[in-house]
């Protein structure tokens, strides 16, 4: 009855290459939202919070901006109330000695213990910290190890022919935190890359 209708009214049947492109086109639609679905999900997992911080330090100290985003998301989670098991604090997760150091001895500008918690406070030292230990070492993997597990262990280890590779790069870490850690930042920095632009920098995975 359908088709009478059809032929009583004069209505053309879509043709069989035509049913087919439209329903190619509506696969793509979909296929297009749901990838834009799924990495405002990522997206939301990955932030950009405090750019205005991590853009400004990032640039001062000449770092690329997905490094120091994907070591605040690691460190914690964009969370500057976040307290470790070890007493670090804040965005970067500093430890008093660390902050001390840095505040005190390196840039003499003698903080109070408290501003640690503080975003802008963290951001800036840990960028300048990042910055530090690029130029000491030349190696993003290196700075990194040496940012969880402290610049007198890593000298240690790059003292170490079971540790170095000869070259100023590790070829084996053997604390089990700090390969992990490398490893998280690394994902982080490229997930960066990936949702949000161009890579700008490439922090290399090393032989664990």
């Amino acid at each position: 009855m359908g088709g009478d209708l059809m032929k009583r009214f004069n209505v053309a049947q879509p043709s069989k290459p035509v049913m087919i492109a439209v329903i190619l086109m509506v696969a793509i639609l979909l296929g297009f939202l749901v990838d834009l679905i799924w990495t405002g999900f990522e997206k939301l997992a990955y932030p950009k919070k405090y750019s205005d911080y991590v853009e400004l330090y990032a640039e001062k100290y000449d770092i690329p901006p997905h490094v120091l985003y994907a070591v605040i998301k690691t460190e914690s989670g964009f969370d500057s109330a976040a307290v470790s098991h070890k007493g670090a604090v804040g965005l970067m997760q500093f430890m008093p000695d660390t902050f001390h150091w840095i505040t005190d001895e390196m840039l003499f500008e003698h903080l109070e213990d408290g501003m640690r918690y503080d975003p802008e406070t963290s951001v800036r030292y840990g960028a300048w910290l990042l910055s530090h230990l690029y130029t000491r070492y030349g190696d993003w993997s290196v700075a990194l190890a040496a940012y969880n597990a402290g610049i007198g262990t890593v000298d240690g280890w790059l003292k170490d022919p079971a540790y170095a590779d000869g070259e100023g790069g590790l070829k084996h870490i053997p604390y089990k935190e700090t390969r992990n850690y490398i490893k998280k930042v690394t994902k982080a920095q490229a997930t960066y890359d990936r949702l949000y632009g161009a890579p700008e920098a490439e922090v290399m995975d090393i032989t664990t």
